[in-house]
């Protein structure tokens, strides 16, 4: 069983930045995806930002230019850098890491953008 913590969130002005971390309780070696999502009070939860075992990096068109995801395999984690911030990136942030057939979920961590 793998364990996602997230930390980072906050409450902070439009047009700042914030950095997410989502460390995993084992090697993160053998995993074939890991992403962050977001979910804002009322909508589904969306994809924004993966990182595929070969460092191919895919995201949202509205957080493209703006977000930028990447990994450190020593430090079995995976952080979402955030830059520009804006009112509509509010949301709970949860990664997800994806080994083969089995996924696992943080349990989120809150943005608030205050404008």
């Amino acid at each position: 069983q793998v364990q996602l913590v997230e930390s980072g969130g906050g409450v902070v002005q439009a047009g700042e930045s914030l950095r997410l971390s989502c460390a995993a309780s084992g090697s993160i070696f053998s995993v074939s995806a890991m992403g962050w999502y977001r979910q804002s009070q009322g909508k589904q939860r969306e994809l924004v930002a993966v990182i595929l075992s070969g460092g191919i990096t895919n995201y949202a068109d509205s957080v493209k230019g703006r977000f930028t995801i990447s990994r450190d395999n020593d430090k079995n984690t995976v952080y979402l850098q955030i830059n520009s911030l804006k009112p509509e990136d509010t949301a709970v942030y949860y990664c997800r890491f994806t080994y083969g057939t089995r996924s696992y979920w943080g349990q989120g961590t809150q943005v608030t953008v205050s404008s």
